[in-house]
């Protein structure tokens, strides 16, 4: 398995490992794979697989997916995530648990 393969391999099982209302930023996601400096790639992995809990990835500032504000806003809500103007304010667990 090529190196690439293997951080995608670990980036969908740290995907995977989301419980509902959990919301954690690409880079949490990048550091718990083990590639700290892959947030990008956490993003591309996230584009190309369908079948992932893509909306409990955000930026580090809580900020939603451009273009799928609405539906991630709507998918976190019934987590019971708490999202204002485009941005994840508290989660149930995770990066913004305590805020």
């Amino acid at each position: 398995m090529t190196p690439a393969r293997n951080l995608d391999v670990r980036i969908i099982e740290v995907i995977r490992l989301l419980q509902p209302g959990e919301v954690v930023s690409y880079g949490d996601v990048a550091s718990d794979a083990g590639s700290p400096k892959a947030a990008r790639h956490v993003g591309k992995v996230l584009a190309g697989a369908s079948d992932l809990s893509w909306w409990r990835v955000v930026t580090s500032h809580g900020r939603l997916v451009p273009g799928s504000e609405l539906e991630q806003a709507r998918l976190l809500r019934a987590e019971g995530v708490v999202v204002e103007q485009g941005r994840v304010k508290v989660s149930l667990s995770g990066r913004f648990a305590d805020r």
